[in-house]
């Protein structure tokens, strides 16, 4: 196979990576016939594309976020707005020609001011590890029944 033919193989299975399911993506990989320096090479620069492109969909969700996030506090100004004019001319009810904006009283809310004098009500929770104490405990030598260290291999591409 040509270079130019791998880079136009490899530049298709990188448009094709994200439709693909991991099994279809590994057999396509294995018909290029590439010795396994240039698989692992070019399956890597097809990782690092992909990261780059996910790098740029997370700012794009923050810029989207951040976005909707302002909207909703404008809805919620112009809410109270709404809500403190109704109260000072004494409305409860304006029906328009596409809207009908009334007041309406919310249900009951709880409020605790003393949780000390409320034994009858507490919950018991449910038991957390400490996992940082835990795993400096284990990496220290302490022998912790019920705990390991387990030591696993990771991918790194850098």
């Amino acid at each position: 196979m040509k270079l130019y033919e791998l880079t136009q193989s490899y530049n298709r299975l990188l448009e094709m990576a994200e439709e693909m399911d991991p099994e279809a993506l590994a057999d396509t990989l294995e018909s290029l016939g590439d010795s396994i320096e240039q698989k692992v090479e070019n399956t890597a620069k097809v990782i690092k594309s992909i990261e780059v492109d996910i790098m740029a969909i997370d700012e794009e969700i923050k810029r989207l976020q951040a976005m909707k996030s302002a909207r909703r506090n404008n809805i919620g100004r112009m809410k109270v707005y709404l809500k403190e004019q109704l109260e000072l001319v004494g409305m409860d009810k304006v029906k328009g020609t596409l809207f009908t904006v009334a007041l309406q009283n919310n249900p009951a809310r709880l409020v605790v001011s003393d949780i000390s004098k409320l034994q009858g009500y507490l919950v018991e929770q449910e038991p957390k590890v400490d996992s940082t104490r835990l795993k400096n405990d284990l990496k220290a030598g302490l022998e912790v029944e019920g705990a390991e260290l387990v030591q696993e291999k990771g991918l790194r591409i850098r």
